[in-house]
């Protein structure tokens, strides 16, 4: 039985800048249009990271590869804490592939992203599925709660995995797993993978990046960088005792 309620949040005025100096007055939470009450209530500015790095390295991002290595090197460099922090690196092509396991060695993460070479086909849907369910996946949920989220780059284009979008977002969304996605299309033109991007990223609580120029690469890093440092957390025991398995709709 899970009675308590963990919700991580963003809060951002009309200008998309962060609000962090938010404190618990100022904050009511629905559940299905009903008022909760808050239990607890953080300002999460120092939770300890999980992250995974998610590559896409087939063969139609062979020509953009060395400005996407460059990009994530230096958001590992910024993002994760030695210490506190702790990253892993996964390429996806022909199969989904853990080159670096979690540390907090910001070298030897830059060293594996370095080393990719691009070929095959794209296996994006088992490359997160592995990545939340073996590295993500924490029973029981630690204390203090420990951020979990996937940064991915990737055109969001699957044409090789044996796990379903469906099942993807089933086993994400149970880790508990934020997804965030730069998508590596530089056609101009919004296609399938783009939208795939936009709805695994949505359903978590993440954001999707579609920049036009490889030198955007680094802005949309530090924006997510940014995004995991300006974090509440609230928690809340539902009014609704219904155990029926359905998801609801929480408002903030």
């Amino acid at each position: 039985r899970v009675n308590l309620v963990n919700v991580l949040f963003t809060v951002m005025d009309k200008k998309n800048h962060f609000v962090v100096g938010l404190d618990k007055d100022d904050i009511l939470v629905w559940e299905d249009g009903v008022l909760q009450k808050i239990r607890f209530f953080s300002r999460e500015t120092n939770l300890p990271l999980r992250v995974g790095i998610l590559i896409d390295t087939s063969n139609s991002v062979r020509g953009r590869l060395r400005f996407e290595q460059q990009a994530a090197v230096d958001f590992v460099d910024k993002a994760i804490r030695p210490g506190r922090d702790r990253a892993f690196v996964v390429s996806f092509d022909v199969e989904a592939q853990l080159v670096q396991d979690l540390t907090d060695n910001a070298g030897e993460l830059a060293e594996s992203i370095s080393n990719l070479q691009a070929g095959g086909t794209t296996r994006l849907y088992d490359a997160i599925y592995f990545s939340s369910r073996e590295k993500l996946l924490l029973t029981p949920q630690p204390e203090p709660y420990i951020r979990r989220a996937l940064v991915i780059l990737s055109d969001g284009v699957d044409n090789q995995s044996e796990h379903s979008r469906e099942e993807v977002l089933a086993m994400v969304q149970r880790a508990e797993v934020i997804l965030y996605a730069i998508s590596t299309n530089r056609t101009g033109m919004k296609g399938r993978g783009d939208r795939v991007l936009k709805r695994l990223t949505r359903e978590t609580g993440g954001m999707s990046f579609f920049p036009q120029a490889a030198k955007e690469l680094g802005r949309h890093f530090n924006a997510i960088a940014n995004e995991l440092r300006s974090q509440y957390s609230l928690g809340y025991v539902s009014t609704n005792e219904k155990r029926d398995g359905t998801f609801r709709e929480i408002t903030i």
